[in-house]
Formats: structure tokens, sequence, C-alpha cells
């Protein structure tokens, strides 16, 4: 049952990230003026209830397109929020057998709650950007987290055996510096989109046919500006937009060349397991940094922004994967201790 629970949340996971993404890129944040209902109703109003409900809210006018797109994000992350409850009651029954994931099923539920939390923020800040990058960082620490538990209640690894040399006993570390680094980046990202800067620069590899345009990095990340300002469209001027959008061309050079590098490392680790992280992490890599550079060049198509966003979730869940398999494995193996179906054995 919880191998089940798990699957499905991942999946859906992985369509609420993205669709989150599409309500923000099509510009329907605000779609809904309140929460968690919309115009006052669960289902959007039509005929007459329509014209009701948008007259409480005369300074945001009921445009139905937009609303739909919230309210259907709503609905999903909504029924992802019941499949976390479920599992972290399924969890907290076996914690006897299986405390860790008793511990990570908490956590995970307290993570929804405080994302379901951000969501509320997102309208009634009126699309904050500290909220909404904030609420793109909780949707993708959801479904990492969901895989976490997925892996560990498999108790093997999904690429065969992991077995490394003495010479790679520090590939753990490394991986676990790539994935902050990818943290990172992501983070940059959603201030990017937050702060409607993704445009800032509509040339590559210049950015306003220069090297170093005129930019604004004071103003560029002021985290927090007072309450009651509506962030729809962004409030800064193009020297900041375009500190945010350099600043996250240069984190993407930065991550890109680290895990490039750890994508050989593990290539060249010896196992087949190692192999096959490698060659994903390589081939993720690869494809995020293609969409990144069309959003620019193509000035940025709805659906390969919203592909841009699903990238990075795939891309951090293999790092989440990778380190995963590294940092579980017994100091004895990593001494040459033999392994016979998956079971570590003395030396």
């Amino acid at each position: 049952m919880m191998k089940r629970l798990l699957l499905m949340a991942l999946l859906l996971g992985l369509v609420v990230v993205p669709l989150g993404a599409y309500v923000r890129l099509s510009d329907a944040g605000l779609g809904c003026p309140d929460w968690p209902g919309c115009y006052g109703h669960m289902v959007l109003p039509a005929g007459e209830k329509a014209q009701q409900a948008a007259s409480a809210y005369p300074d945001r006018p009921l445009e139905p397109h937009k609303a739909w797109k919230e309210m259907i994000h709503r609905y999903v992350a909504g029924t992802l929020g019941l499949l976390v409850l479920a599992i972290a009651v399924v969890a907290w029954r076996a914690r006897r057998q299986r405390p860790v994931e008793a511990r990570l099923g908490l956590l995970l539920l307290g993570v929804i709650v405080f994302q379901a939390l951000l969501g509320m923020w997102t309208v009634t800040l009126k699309l904050k950007p500290l909220i909404v990058m904030g609420h793109l960082l909780g949707g993708l620490t959801t479904i990492s987290l969901i895989l976490a538990l997925l892996l560990l209640h498999r108790g093997q690894p999904l690429f065969g055996q992991m077995a490394w040399q003495p010479r790679d006993r520090n590939l753990a570390r490394m991986a676990l510096i790539g994935l902050l680094l990818l943290v990172a980046q992501i983070a940059l990202g959603g201030w990017t989109s937050a702060n409607y800067a993704a445009l800032a620069c509509p040339d590559f590899p210049q950015c306003q046919s220069q090297w170093w345009p005129a930019m604004d990095f004071r103003e560029a990340f002021v985290l927090w500006r007072g309450i009651g300002i509506n962030y729809e469209f962004g409030i800064l001027d193009s020297p900041a937009r375009t500190a945010i959008h350099m600043s996250h061309r240069m984190g993407a050079v930065v991550v890109a060349l680290y895990l490039a590098w750890l994508a050989m490392r593990l290539l060249w680790a010896g196992s087949i397991g190692a192999r096959r992280l490698g060659l994903g992490l390589l081939l993720l890599l690869l494809l995020q940094l293609s969409l990144g550079i069309s959003n620019v060049v193509f000035h940025l198509p709805l659906p390969v922004a919203v592909a841009h966003n699903a990238g990075a979730a795939l891309l951090l869940l293999m790092l989440v994967t990778i380190n995963l398999m590294l940092w579980r494995l017994p100091a004895t193996e990593a001494e040459g201790a033999p392994i016979r179906g998956g079971v570590q054995c003395p030396p």
C-alpha cells in the first residue's frame, strides 16, 4: 500500500510543479483574488453568480480562463495534500518497524501544510517574489521527500549496485555539494521568474548586445518590501531585472560545470549503477541548458518555460537519488566487502 501511495504522490507531484509554473507564467497567479475559494466559491461561479462574485472584488474583474487555471492547480495540489496525509498516517503506523520512514512522513506532512500556507500568501500578498520563490522551493522539497521515502521503502538501489573504490570515498560529499548548488540555482531561477526578469536579456550569449550591461544588484535582491504592493508583472526597473537575469545566467554556468564534472566522476566510478546515474545526470543537464537558452532565444514561449521548470524538478530528483544512493553505502562496502543479493556481507 505504501509503495502505491508514494508512486501516486510522486507522479502527481510531477504534475503539480509544472502546473504551478504554467499558472504563474500565463499570468494567472491572481486569477482568483481569494483563497482557498475563487471569488467566494469553491467552484468558479457562472452566470448571475459570477456577476455577484465579481462585484465583491471591483479591483479584480473576473477572468474565467485565468481563474480556472488557478482553481485546477488548487484541486490537483489539494489531492496531493490528501495523498501526503495518507502517506504520513501509514508511515506513522509502521513507526516501530520503519522509524526513519515515520519521521520523514511527518516531515513531509509538515512541508505540505506550510506549502498550503505559501499558496495562500501568494494570493493574499499579491505575488510577493519571496513567497512565490518559496512556494516553488516548497513544491520541489515535497517531491524530493516523496522520492526519498520511495527509495527508502524499496530498500534496494533503483539503478543497480553502487559499489565504489576507496579512491572514490569523497564522491558522496561532492554529490551533496552538487545538490546544494542546484538548490541555490533553482532558488535564483524562482527569483528571476517572480520578478519577471526572464526577458531582461533578450539575446544570447550577450545581454542587450553587451557582455556586461547596466545592472543594479542592490535593488535586484531586496527580499522584503513591505505589505500591500501588487507585484503582478513586476515592479523593478530594467537594471535591477537585468542584474537578476545575469546572476541566474552566471549561476547556471557554475552549476553546469560542476554537475558535468560530477557526472563524469560517476561515469568513471566503475560500477554499472554509478554509470547509469552519471549518464542520467548528464542528459538531464544538457536538456535543462538547452531549455534555458531556448527561453531567451525564442523569447520565453510558454511550453518551453514550463518545460524548463519541469526539467529543474527532474534534475533535482536525480541529484536526490544520487545522494541517497551514495550516502546510504556502508563504510565496509567502500573497503571492498562483497555484496550478494543486495545484502552487505562481512569481509
